[in-house]
């Protein structure tokens, strides 16, 4: 997987008027949890600004990255668990980071390459990528920056579930019935088929 390197500042003002004033600075509010926990083992939320433009290449871009976070000085590492646009302006309004480790499994969403030419499309069907994205489960260390799914057996109306799929070091969260990819019948497979019929 790839990484971004991001440099943070604290903050302590939360509230409304100071996130407010944190986006006219051109500073997005953010917030990591995830590792640190207070003395009653309740799960702590630091707190924290990035400048708009350290946020670009990680936010507008199909990969996914593992993010080296730097807060006043003190690096973790992390990955991007939600994001706020603004409904009009579609500017960021808020990230929240989730910090990982070696030793904890995480959930990401990893996107899904289509590979080979499938058997359907040379008889004349269409190729249909349903799942952009798989969700998966491992350390941060076994996550990939692609799931490639090869198609080349997939004949005219036949389909590749989740079900169908596995790869070493993961475990596939996604419902195991969704489907993946598909190659649908058009009017020229199926002239063909009734041809070769006759």
């Amino acid at each position: 997987m790839k990484s971004i390197s991001i440099s943070g500042s604290s903050r302590t003002e939360v509230g409304k008027k100071a996130t407010n004033a944190l986006r006219n600075a051109g500073l997005v509010p953010c917030c990591i949890y995830g590792v640190e926990k207070d003395e009653n083992g309740n799960p702590v939320t630091k707190a924290f600004s990035v400048p708009t433009e350290g946020l670009r290449k990680l936010v507008y871009t199909p990969d996914i990255h593992i993010v080296d976070l730097t807060i006043d000085g003190k690096a973790v590492k992390a990955i991007m668990k939600d994001i706020q646009f603004h409904p009009v302006k579609d500017t960021i309004l808020h990230v929240d980071f989730y910090q990982v480790t070696e030793e904890k499994p995480i959930v990401m969403a990893v996107p899904v390459k289509l590979e080979g030419l499938a058997d359907g499309v040379r008889a004349g069907g269409k190729l249909v990528q349903v799942q952009r994205y798989l969700k998966v489960k491992a350390i941060y260390t076994a996550i990939p920056e692609i799931l490639t799914v090869d198609v080349t057996s997939l004949g005219l109306g036949k389909s590749i579930k989740v079900g169908d799929l596995s790869y070493e070091g993961l475990e596939l969260v996604t419902v195991k019935e969704s489907l993946v990819a598909s190659v649908k019948t058009t009017r020229a497979s199926a002239a063909a088929a009734a041809a070769a019929k006759k």
